[in-house]
């Protein structure tokens, strides 16, 4: 891969002058909006221009998104913040991806300008709400000196700009005079009880676009007369290369334009995707498999269970807990194993550009856009302001459109380079993966294997805890390296275990690193995913060897974590813990932490004639801080769940002899209509800083479900995906 990629993410970026100041005033450490520099854009005239904000003569208030929208709603909850204080009607609000700019929109809780870990609120809270006051403070200066009037009588609601009755103005009417105005070093915030979006449930910005299909919203749909579209025939193996190919029959395919090798496989090109499907199929490859992963998933996941029997890189240590172990009266001993998982968005990866030796523009739905900047700049040796990153909506990521190689940016730009190589006219051209290229071409959910220790004393307390811990790291060997992994540890594969507040006296972590030339990358909820199923099946088996029920016993041993206890309280009594269950309904519940934020679920229940499991109904509760967008909230929460409930039930992702055997929605089974159970979400009231909610409430469907299962049956599922004990 490229010497790029290789590098520390600070050395991936480019060089930037000092521009960010941390106030008293921001919440988490963010970043005032008014340090920034005071315009992106050459502002038209009567029009006004700060990052965040442009208001237009036509009185559309738009607001620059810094964050990436995959349907998780981001772009909507940041235009409600500018709104809210700006003091704008919704209906004037409109949203577009920001410029790839790390100067001015890098997130500060990453260093770069990306979108992920659920940090787009922690990070933009106060940022965005102060670019809105800014921007209204400018419009009342404007107004005051234009009707020559004190600036504290000036009303702004609704989008109108009002003095008493006698004068009134829009704010596109007074845009290009607020423009001329000093930007206040600390505009003035609105306080709770005066917010008329924040806290409420609103229509979210991109529905109407996506429900009609309107032009340009995904890359797929990404059109231009003279477009031409790839598709690339990569190796069956991870880690193959082409060895040698025949395209003879492709090129006789109509529409066919061109066929040229690249570095990870042979790209057809066409005028259409289909004559480069078609033109793919019959292309005649030999593959070079001698570096090539060619286990099957049995082989690796036994390596992975062995790695957990052997010592490893410490996580955590409270001390000695093989001796604890050895004088308790009892040790619980479990092993867990987890498949590879995909991602399986709605919209495969897909990827534009054009390029015309000097330039390059991309269309795409680009989340971490400060890396696919740098390395298209660097594949196509030209200075990082000669590219132009256009971010479009994504159909859904759950982490698939993080990628830290940028390996549709990598394959697209030297797909680029040998078309110009190969005499091509510069032309914009899109690579497209179909569903089976993206479901069998890896960065999925690692692989993992967990081995648990618990002691226990002669009343069924908890005596010593160990954990160990096997799967390939998601950041080692990437960009992200020197960010993200301190002393040799990974903590995005152990985060929701090693950082547990259930009370333990001794808990001792190890984790052990599995090489595979498989690519794995962040799932939705990464570490979490796997840990809270298995820290939450664990509690329950803990709770029913002291002879507790599980709820009372979570409640005693978190007690000293208020918000944790909080969300276990409400979704018991929401969901009637203590009252009776109608025949053949079980019960099973699981509480957890992850991005910032506290879910707990309460699963529900029955089992089918056939023996298999059916879940009834879910009853959550969360609290993610501030709620800025309720609706939105219970249907990240909802989804939340369902992605969860499909994962555990059915999904895998499975290797023979190195080739994947899941390639479409036939194999790797979404959930279905039939298996989506009543929903039920609770939000606590907060005034804490808002965090995360794309992610938390997926890791406490799997264990809450688990454990449901557990109630009936006395046993825990410990080998992922239910489907494997016939449950489903």
């Amino acid at each position: 891969m490229l010497h790029l990629l290789k590098q520390p993410l600070a050395a991936a970026m480019p060089t930037r002058r000092t521009f960010l100041k941390v106030s008293a005033g921001t919440v988490g450490g963010l970043v005032l909006a008014m340090n920034l520099p005071r315009s992106t854009a050459s502002a038209a005239e009567g029009e006004f221009i700060q990052p965040f904000v442009h208001i237009r003569p036509d009185n559309t208030v738009v607001v620059l998104s810094k964050h990436f929208d995959m349907g998780q709603g981001t772009a909507s909850g940041l235009c409600s913040l500018v709104a809210d204080e700006l003091d704008a009607s919704w209906e004037q609000v409109s949203v577009e991806f920001a410029p790839s700019n790390p100067q001015v929109y890098a997130n500060s809780l990453f260093g770069v300008q990306g979108t992920g870990g659920s940090t787009a609120m922690a990070n933009s809270f106060m940022q965005y709400r102060q670019a809105g006051a800014a921007a209204k403070a400018m419009i009342v200066a404007a107004a005051a000196k234009e009707w020559g009037v004190p600036a504290d009588e000036i009303t702004v609601s609704g989008g109108v700009v009002s003095h008493g009755v006698d004068k009134t103005a829009t704010l596109g009417d007074l845009a290009g005079l607020a423009a001329n105005e000093d930007v206040p070093a600390e505009p003035t915030l609105k306080t709770p009880d005066q917010w008329v979006y924040i806290g409420k449930s609103f229509p979210r910005l991109d529905v109407k676009n996506k429900t009609v299909g309107a032009p340009r919203t995904y890359t797929m749909d990404f059109q231009r007369d003279d477009l031409l579209v790839a598709v690339v025939a990569r190796s069956p193996r991870f880690g193959g290369k082409v060895k040698s190919f025949d395209a003879t029959e492709a090129k006789k395919v109509p529409g066919v334009v061109n066929v040229l090798q690249i570095p990870n496989g042979v790209a057809v090109i066409a005028k259409s995707t289909w004559p480069a499907i078609n033109g793919r199929s019959l292309l005649e490859i030999e593959w070079d498999d001698a570096e090539a992963e060619t286990r099957s998933s049995d082989a690796m996941i036994a390596e992975l269970k062995d790695m957990t029997t052997k010592p490893g890189v410490k996580v955590r240590e409270d001390g000695d807990v093989d001796a604890a172990l050895e004088a308790s009266a009892k040790v619980i001993e479990a092993d867990y194993d987890f498949p590879f998982l995909a991602h399986g968005a709605m919209e495969p990866l897909d990827i534009a550009m054009m390029f015309d030796g000097e330039t390059a523009e991309f269309w795409f739905a680009s989340q971490i856009p400060t890396i696919d900047h740098n390395v298209a700049a660097t594949v196509l040796g030209i200075p990082f302001e000669n590219v132009k990153i256009n971010t479009l909506w994504a159909g859904g990521s759950f982490g698939r459109r993080a990628q830290a190689d940028a390996h549709p940016v990598v394959e697209i730009t030297t797909l680029a380079k040998a078309m110009q190589a190969a005499g091509m006219a510069p032309a914009p051209v899109k690579i497209v993966w179909t569903r089976e290229d993206d479901m069998a071409g890896g960065y999925y959910r690692p692989m993992s294997a967990h081995r648990l220790r618990v002691g226990l004393d002669d009343q069924g307390n908890v005596t010593a805890f160990k954990y160990n811990i096997a799967a390939k790291s998601i950041v080692k060997g990437t960009p992200f390296e020197a960010m993200l992994m301190k002393d040799g540890v990974d903590h995005n594969m152990t985060e929701g275990a090693h950082d547990t507040t259930y009370a333990f006296p001794l808990m001792n972590m190890d984790q052990s690193f599995q090489e595979t030339k498989v690519p794995v990358l962040w799932w939705r909820s990464v570490g979490h995913t796997h840990t809270a199923y298995v820290m939450e099946t664990m509690i329950d088996r803990l709770a029913k060897e002291a002879g507790k029920d599980p709820v009372a016993y979570r409640l005693e041993m978190i007690k000293d974590d208020p918000r944790k206890v909080g969300v276990l309280k409400l979704a018991a009594e929401k969901a009637g813990w203590d009252t009776p269950l109608p025949e053949g309904r079980h019960r099973g519940v699981a509480v957890h932490k992850s991005f910032g934020s506290f879910v707990a679920e309460v699963a529900e229940i029955s089992f089918r004639d056939d023996g298999t499991v059916k879940v009834e109904k879910v009853t959550a509760a969360v609290d993610c801080g501030t709620p800025i967008n309720p609706d939105n909230i219970r249907a990240q929460v909802e989804g939340g769940i369902g992605y969860g409930l499909g994962a555990i039930l059915r999904n895998q992702v499975t290797l023979a002899d190195g080739v994947v055997e899941e390639t479409n929605f036939d194999t790797y089974e979404p959930i279905r209509m039939s298996d989506m159970p009543e929903i039920e979400v609770h939000i606590v009231p907060s005034n804490e800083a808002p965090t995360g909610i794309g992610e938390p409430g997926t890791p406490p469907i799997g264990p809450a479900v688990a454990n449901a299962i557990a109630a009936a049956k006395g046993e825990w599922s410990t080998s992922l995906p239910l489907a494997k004990s016939g449950l489903v």
